[in-house]
């Protein structure tokens, strides 16, 4: 009897110890549970019992230099329908489709669809999108939405790129610069039931939103304004392909204008600027004919620059010592490489002539020769060191890089056809600034258009800092370069650029594209002003040009015409000579 009482006795305290450990460990649950974890679980519950719509933050606008707005934001309206609040279902697919001119088989697919909410149509007029609201329609939601609006229409459109339809950048600054201008959505929260019914009487809470930054560039309206007409003005008396126009600030990189005709319409950019017709087109071939006219052909495309490159050439040899000016070299209208013949650009040849006059007759054979004086290795040295063989760093998407020939395949006739700029390919973007960093002393400035963020009430926020590599060259072989320009556009090749009471420096050049059979140009001149101290650069491409088709003849005109209209504006007063030129 005794034993058996034992026995029991352990059973249930054995029994007491279970259940009081279970106990605990159910309290620690608790205790876990409704103090370390109460946050997730009311978060958790508030999403059970509230209904989110977002509301899109303002996107930031983009500025010019002087502070026109170059992109802004319109009021828009985003029209939604709640399944389960929807107490006249005919009337509201009515109303709505009539409104807002919308197939009604397409409304009543989504009044019908049990989801907690259903977009019918975006980016709705604001009027219209008040007169829905006015209609006071239980289940359909209006919600006040941004729409990115270009004032200027086509102006600089693939330097300013577009938004999509959730207002993010796509191509151009407007998606280089998307951090700085999106700013933070806010939102709507509506508590309802188990059955998704708002209660009415707990009303709505709001988060609002938190407009984006302002981007400030470099750009400039009116000098774009005046680079556009002036493209658009030679493509059309030369029935080109396409102009592009470059100008910019030699000492800073700040890009004034970059123009690429045809542009296209930034509040319209999913329709082709050449009115094909794509109704036979698949999706894919009419989003590549889109790509194309986004793309900005001064740095997304490649092309061969012809004797614009002899600048470079020109300043490798300087530094180098290998040539001087006034050495004196012969044309016969030839140079003859290894077992190839490289003809000039004039036939019959100069003759004999100095280094300057070489640079002013734009003579291949002189520069050819100072190609092979510098040999590969050193004409390499100098490609790294000019910065030419890595892209320039400019902020905008889809920079191309340099298509130059491998060092270990460069031979004499390599060597001799890049001298004078033939047989390889840079970008527009890459020649100027490469150009710009040996006239302005030799400092290797990064080209660009944003120059300051700025808070969304407009006030000062802070300045964007590019890199400056110092001493590509000397300053005194800087000089020399400005010098012998200035006599290109005074006395060579050039002279079509001149403008009275100013000193301008330049460099014609007229390429043949591939394949040569073809006997298609490309034209273009690359100029700068003043002469002694360039206070902005300029490089207008032709491509394919009918009849007359030398840069000298039909480009360096375009480069004086916008020099005439944006050097007073700019505020460089007229002098007459170049110092250098008087100097020398």
């Amino acid at each position: 009897m005794k034993k058996n009482m034992t026995f029991h006795k352990k059973k249930i305290w054995m029994i007491f110890a279970l259940c009081s450990f279970l106990l605990l460990g159910l309290i620690g649950r608790l205790v876990y549970l409704m103090g370390f974890r109460s946050d997730y679980y009311y978060e958790k519950a508030q999403e059970l019992h509230e209904r989110e719509r977002k509301i899109k933050a303002a996107r930031g606008k983009i500025l010019d230099a002087k502070g026109k707005v170059l992109a802004s934001n319109r009021t828009v309206c985003t029209i939604s329908v709640i399944h389960s609040q929807i107490k006249e279902p005919e009337r509201v697919i009515s109303f709505l489709s009539e409104t807002l001119n919308v197939d009604k088989e397409t409304i009543r697919k989504r009044v019908e669809k049990i989801s907690s909410i259903e977009r019918i149509k975006t980016n709705v007029d604001k009027s219209l999108g008040d007169i829905v609201r006015d209609e006071n329609l239980a289940g359909v939601k209006v919600d006040e939405d941004y729409k990115r609006y270009y004032p200027y229409g086509s102006l600089a459109s693939k330097v300013l790129g577009f938004t999509g339809g959730d207002n993010q950048g796509i191509v151009g600054l407007e998606v280089k610069y998307e951090d700085i201008l999106k700013g933070t959505s806010g939102k709507i929260l509506t508590t309802t039931d188990a059955r998704g019914v708002e209660l009415d009487k707990e009303g709505e809470t709001r988060q609002d939103p938190v407009e984006g930054n302002t981007l400030q560039i470099s750009l400039d309206v009116n000098i774009q304004q005046y680079a556009q007409q002036a493209a658009l003005k030679v493509m059309e008396e030369k029935q080109a392909q396409r102009v592009s126009i470059l100008l910019m600030n030699p000492q800073n990189g700040e890009i004034y204008a970059c123009v690429n005709v045809p542009e296209f319409d930034l509040n319209d950019p999913f329709t082709l600027n050449d009115q094909t017709d794509t109704s036979q087109m698949s999706s894919k071939e009419k989003q590549d004919l889109l790509n194309q006219m986004w793309r900005n052909p001064c740095l997304n495309d490649t092309y061969e620059p012809g004797s614009t490159f002899k600048i470079i050439t020109m300043s490798a040899g300087l530094e180098e010592g290998v040539v001087s000016l006034n050495d004196r070299f012969y044309c016969p209208g030839y140079k003859i490489v290894e077992d190839r013949r490289i003809h000039c650009a004039k036939r019959t040849g100069h003759g004999s002539q100095t280094f300057v006059e070489g640079a002013q007759n734009s003579c291949n054979p002189v520069f050819i020769e100072v190609g092979l004086r510098l040999g590969v290795d050193r004409y390499y040295k100098y490609f790294r060191q000019f910065g030419l063989l890595t892209k320039t760093g400019i902020d905008l998407p889809g920079e191309a890089g340099t298509i130059m020939h491998r060092k270990k395949d460069m031979g004499e006739v390599e060597l001799a056809t890049v001298s004078f700029g033939q047989s390889f390919q840079i970008t527009p973007i890459q020649l100027a600034t490469t150009v710009s960093s040996l006239i302005n002393g030799g400092n290797r400035i990064t080209p660009h258009f944003g120059v300051s963020i700025l808070n969304p009430d407009g006030t000062a926020g802070s300045k964007i800092i590019y890199p400056v590599k110092h001493g590509i060259v000397s300053s005194e072989t800087s000089r020399k370069v400005r010098q012998i320009l200035e006599s290109v556009v005074s006395e060579g090749s050039g002279r079509n650029a001149q403008i009275e009471g100013y000193a301008i420096g330049g460099k014609t050049a007229t390429s043949q594209t591939l394949p040569r059979s073809a006997n298609r140009y490309i034209s273009s001149f690359l100029g700068f002003a003043p002469a002694d101290n360039p206070q902005v650069l300029g490089l207008c491409v032709i491509h394919d040009p009918q009849g007359v088709y030398y840069g000298g003849t039909i480009a360096a005109p375009v480069i004086r015409s916008i020099f005439e209209n944006i050097l007073p504006y700019l505020g460089i007063e007229k002098t007459g000579q170049s110092e250098e030129k008087n100097n020398a």
